[in-house]
């Protein structure tokens, strides 16, 4: 083989090298949302209260000096939801699965879905109010996001409600060097954690127990082959396949 020969044999190499082979099945989200046809029924979700998880509870009634007693301090006036959560009573959910509230006591909350602990705080409370109205909010409601994405990072959420998509586009989307078909989500599920694959590719996953995130879910996106790939050959391989193709090329011009 003479040098000429070497040369273009060089090149072609390092042009094969830089073609990129993905394809769409790789790429797309809910590739085959047609197929599930048009879903009238709304997704109906409440995240279910877990340890550790910080509240806010405000009794109302008709007679509002008889909540006096529930809400410690008292709150006056107009408040805003803001990161210190100034001056609204919080509750922390021990170990257990307790919170001490006036008044009533322990009451076990754990485990509960949103709507069933204001039921149940309710019929708590109106031993001693009557009609009360029960306000309950998650103050640290949280995702988080990790891995091959573009701003990894926790989020914190207001509306006790995101999908697995939203979290993703909060951390800025997938990176194209991110595993679609193969995310982790770990989740603390009665005082356990799991660890559940999802493959968002398929629309089918809109109607799985992950779609929506439970507060405190960690979300891990890994590398695909080719950002494994790269990182054992070094982060520099492509200016240096760079290069060599530029000087194959200008060697093949002088050698003509």
């Amino acid at each position: 083989m003479n040098f000429k020969t070497f040369i273009k044999s060089l090149f072609l190499l390092v042009s094969l090298v830089l073609v990129s082979c993905a394809s769409r099945k790789d790429i797309a989200y809910l590739q085959n949302v047609d197929s599930l046809g048009n879903n009238k029924e709304t997704l109906n979700y409440e995240p279910k209260l877990q340890f550790d998880d910080l509240l806010s509870i405000i009794v109302s009634a008709d007679q509002p000096e008889l909540t006096i007693p529930f809400n410690m301090p008292q709150i006056q006036g107009n408040y805003q939801i803001n990161e210190n959560q100034d001056g609204i009573k919080t509750y922390l959910i021990d170990a257990y699965g307790f919170i001490e509230f006036p008044v009533v006591g322990k009451i076990k909350l754990a485990g509960l879905s949103r709507s069933e602990a204001v039921t149940k705080l309710q019929t708590a409370v109106k031993e001693y109010i009557t009609n009360p109205t029960i306000n309950l909010r998650i103050l640290n409601y949280k995702v988080t996001v990790l891995g091959e994405v573009l701003k990894p990072g926790s989020f914190k959420i207001n509306s006790e409600r995101i999908t697995l998509l939203e979290a993703i586009s909060q951390a800025g989307d997938l990176t194209i060097y991110g595993k679609r078909d193969n995310i982790l989500v770990i989740r603390e599920s009665d005082g356990k954690m799991t660890y559940n694959r999802v493959d968002i590719t398929q629309a089918n996953f809109i109607n799985s127990p992950f779609y929506y995130l439970s507060q405190n879910d960690v979300v891990l996106v890994e590398p695909n082959k080719t950002k494994i790939n790269s990182s054992v050959i070094g982060p520099n391989v492509t200016t240096i396949i760079s290069a060599l193709s530029l000087l194959g090329t200008i060697l093949i011009i002088l050698t003509r």
